[in-house]
């Protein structure tokens, strides 16, 4: 391969990994209170016994 394809795969991939490090440092936790948190446990676990019956 030539020198310039080499050169556009790293500079693609270290586009990518740059891209997905940098979303990383960016995201923050959602502070939930008690009573958000229960409620998004519940939907979850209503969720989960939806889908085995389903199958």
């Amino acid at each position: 391969m030539p020198w310039y394809a080499w050169l556009i795969l790293v500079l693609a991939l270290g586009s990518i990994v740059g891209g997905l490090m940098m979303l990383r440092d960016t995201a923050k936790k959602l502070p939930l209170t008690d009573e958000q948190l229960r409620k998004v446990h519940e939907r979850n676990a209503e969720m989960d016994a939806k889908e085995a019956r389903d199958r």
